[in-house]
């Protein structure tokens, strides 16, 4: 019976990094690991930035999809600026530091003044719940 429960043990491990790698594989080569979430394009964590910042957004293991729609396996992104992840199945705010890409975009200009700021990627629903800090990013940017 131990045998047959590590050997159902190591196919399922097995099974999930394949359609880990095969995420990775399908969404293309990225900069940071090709860990399941979502992730930033641009900037990247530690870039010295302009004010008017060119926010381009990723995601692995889900599809971006418009907001209004729950469809199991997608979502949309929210980026929130000088702030953190919100809780799973919390509601994303809607306000200047919490912006909603609820039609599926997957790029943004921003301007920021100058100095150190955070940006945090939220992936959540289409009713803007919060996949949680494991459906989230953050990244540290200098704007000069």
């Amino acid at each position: 019976m131990k045998q047959w429960f590590r050997l159902i043990t190591l196919m399922s491990t097995l099974f999930i990094s394949s359609v880990a790698q095969a995420a990775c594989k399908h969404e293309g080569a990225c900069s940071q690991s090709c860990t399941l979430g979502p992730h930033f394009i641009s900037p990247q964590d530690g870039d010295t930035v302009s004010s008017e910042i060119l926010v381009k957004m990723g995601i692995k293991g889900l599809k971006v999809h418009k907001a209004g729609d729950l469809i199991e396996g997608t979502g949309h992104h929210h980026l929130i600026i000088d702030g953190t992840y919100i809780a799973e199945n919390e509601t994303v705010p809607a306000d200047d530091r919490h912006i909603h890409f609820g039609k599926g975009q997957t790029e943004t200009i921003i301007n920021l003044k100058p100095g150190k700021h955070t940006l945090t990627l939220q992936f959540a629903d289409g009713h803007h719940q919060s996949y949680g800090e494991i459906m989230s990013r953050t990244i540290n940017i200098t704007v000069k």
